[in-house]
């Protein structure tokens, strides 16, 4: 959870920095070493500075990639739902029927928290894709022309189009970036801690609170479900309320 992020690192980091202070008072450096250390400390939040950068970076990437297959998911059930006018009588308004449907659960797809609703909506999915499928291979088995044809290829595309979603929601921040940023995250802190002059609390709160809320926008973000930054369906709202008007 995002907030269980942001709460873990801001302890973290501020228990590394009183770390590297009781350490100090321990052990305080020399002034020669004092001036290494003035530059492993910048070069450390340098490095922690551009891993964030770059974790934020693909985060925000998969949203936008989220955001475009909500778009693409609109277009293709939207597509398909009009070529439906290719089939037969019977088989256009079983499709027309089912898509409405399907398109209820995609909404409800993103919309969705609890995960238990989830797995029903899922299964939900998947049964009316078979549904949905099987009057189409019905269809052109029945009369193998051309616009069938269009017809099976747009339901291909409803159907393709509901996999890459899935898998953009599935791709996540690896577990080795995440224990990389922290690991620098800690040890930068635990850095200033140590080559401190004074012990200020507004001094050693700055940057864990800086990298901390850093780190809850990179979960928020990489928590479709869960985070506060989600992908709201716009695109599929909006042909749900034109297909209730037609």
């Amino acid at each position: 959870m995002p907030v269980a992020v942001f709460g873990l690192s801001l302890v973290a980091m501020w228990l590394s920095t009183q770390t590297g202070i009781f350490f100090r008072k321990r052990a305080d450096l020399p002034e020669g070493e004092r001036q290494d250390f003035g530059i492993v400390v910048p070069a450390t939040l340098t490095l922690l500075g551009l891993i964030i950068g770059f974790s934020f970076s693909m985060a925000t990437g998969r949203y936008d990639q989220r955001k475009n297959y909500e778009e693409a998911e609109a277009n293709a059930i939207g597509t398909e739902y009009l070529r439906a006018d290719l089939l037969s009588s019977f088989d256009a308004a079983r499709v027309r029927a089912l898509m409405k449907e399907y398109l209820n659960q995609r909404i409800l797809f993103y919309e969705i928290r609890d995960e238990q609703q989830l797995g029903r909506i899922n299964a939900q999915t998947a049964r009316l894709q078979n549904e949905l499928w099987s009057v189409v291979h019905m269809a052109a088995e029945k009369q193998p022309t051309y616009p069938v044809g269009l017809a099976v290829a747009g339901m291909n595309d409803v159907l393709n189009a509901q996999g890459y979603t899935q898998a953009a929601w599935w791709y996540r921040l690896p577990g080795a970036a995440w224990t990389l940023m922290a690991g620098i995250a800690i040890l930068s802190t635990l850095l200033i801690g140590y080559t401190s002059h004074r012990r200020g609390v507004a001094v050693f709160v700055v940057l864990p609170l800086a990298v901390s809320i850093s780190f809850f926008l990179i979960a928020d973000i990489e928590s479709p479900r869960h985070g506060f930054i989600r992908v709201v369906p716009e695109n599929l709202v909006s042909l749900s309320k034109s297909l209730r008007a037609q």
